[in-house]
C-alpha cells in the first residue's frame, strides 16, 4: 500500500516539476484552458443572477387592479368588497393613489420629478393575490376583473416573469451546448500537449520499457500531467469569473445609487466552483488518457 501511494506521489511531484521547468508553455496552455472554461462558466453565473433577480421580483403571481382616475370612495369600497368576496382571490391589499406616489418618490430616485407634478397622475389600485397560480386561471380572472365598473386596467404582474423564464431556459440550453464545445476543446488541447510530451520523451520511454517499466508506470505521470493542467485551467477560469464579477459590481454600485435600488451580481458558489474544478481536472485526465493510449501503442520497441 505504501509503495502504491508513494508511486502516485512521486508521479505527481514529477509532473509538477515538469510544469515548472516550462513556465511559458504551461502559462499559455493554462491560459487557453482558463479562457475556454470561463466563457460558459461566466454565462452560467450571469443566467443564475438574472433568474434569481426575476424570482425575487415576482415570486408569486399578482394582479394589479387600477381604478379610473375619477373613481370615488364608493367605487373604491365597492370594488374592495367584490374582490374580498371573490372565490378566486386569496388576499387583497389596497394602495391609495397618494401612497403609490410616495413609494415612487422614495424608491426610484425621481423625487424632483414627482415634486414638480401639479397633481397626482396615479389612480387608486388593489394588489390581488389569486388562489390559483395556473396561467389559464390567472388570465380568466384578469379578463373578469377588467369588466367590472370603475376598473380602468388590470395588470398581470407575472407574465413578464414567465416570458423571462422561457428565455432563460433557452439560454441555459445554449450555455450547455457552449460548455460541451469548449469541453471538447479542452480535451483536444490536453491530447496534443500529452502527444508532444510522449514524442519528446520517446527515447526515455523506450529505455524504461526495455528495463521492465510497465505501461501503468509510464502512463501515470502523463495522466497526472493532464489532470493537473486541467485543474489549473479550472482555477484560472474561476479567477477570471470572480474578477470580472467584482469589476461589474463596482459599476453596478454607481447604477444602484442612481436608481435607489440594490443591484449586485452573486459570485460563483463554492459548490459550483468545486464542480468546475472537478470537471476541468476530469477532462484533462481524459484527454491525457486518450493521447497516452494511442501514442504508447505506436512506440516501436523492437
Amino acid at each position: 500500500m505504501i509503495t502504491w501511494l508513494w508511486s502516485h506521489v512521486n508521479a505527481l511531484l514529477t509532473t509538477l516539476a515538469r510544469l515548472v521547468r516550462t513556465p511559458v508553455a504551461t502559462l499559455l496552455n493554462v491560459g487557453v484552458l482558463g479562457i475556454a472554461l470561463a466563457l460558459p462558466a461566466g454565462l452560467y453565473v450571469g443566467l443564475a443572477n438574472i433568474q434569481g433577480y426575476a424570482r425575487s421580483l415576482a415570486a408569486n403571481p399578482q394582479l394589479s387592479v387600477f381604478l379610473a382616475l375619477d373613481a370615488g370612495d364608493a367605487d373604491v369600497a365597492g370594488t374592495e368588497t367584490r374582490l374580498r368576496g371573490h372565490p378566486g382571490v386569496a388576499s387583497v391589499r389596497y394602495v391609495p393613489r397618494d401612497e403609490a406616489l410616495t413609494q415612487i418618490k422614495s424608491r426610484t430616485g425621481l423625487a424632483d420629478v414627482v415634486d414638480s407634478l401639479k397633481e397626482n397622475p396615479l389612480p387608486d389600485a388593489f394588489v390581488v393575490q389569486p388562489r390559483d397560480a395556473t396561467p389559464q386561471v390567472l388570465e380568466q380572472l384578469r379578463d373578469e376583473l377588467r369588466g367590472w365598473p370603475g376598473v380602468a386596467h388590470v395588470q398581470l404582474d407575472a407574465v413578464w416573469a414567465r416570458r423571462l423564464e422561457a428565455g432563460l431556459k433557452l439560454a441555459r440550453l445554449a450555455v450547455w451546448l457552449l460548455a460541451t464545445l469548449f469541453a471538447f476543446a479542452l480535451v483536444a488541447v490536453t491530447f496534443n500537449t500529452i502527444r508532444l510530451q510522449i514524442l519528446t520523451r520517446r527515447e526515455e520511454i523506450e529505455v524504461a520499457k526495455l528495463i521492465g517499466a510497465t505501461d501503468p508506470f509510464i502512463r501515470r505521470p502523463l495522466l497526472y500531467f493532464g489532470a493537473v493542467q486541467g485543474l489549473a485551467g479550472g482555477l484560472t477560469a474561476w479567477a477570471i469569473v470572480a474578477i470580472s464579477l467584482y469589476w461589474l459590481n463596482g459599476g453596478l454600485a454607481d447604477l444602484s445609487q442612481l436608481y435607489g435600488t440594490r443591484l449586485e451580481l452573486q459570485q460563483l458558489s463554492a459548490r459550483d466552483g468545486l464542480s468546475l474544478l472537478l470537471f476541468s481536472a476530469v477532462l484533462g485526465w481524459f484527454g491525457a488518457w486518450l493521447s497516452v493510449n494511442q501514442h504508447l501503442a505506436r512506440l516501436d520497441l523492437r
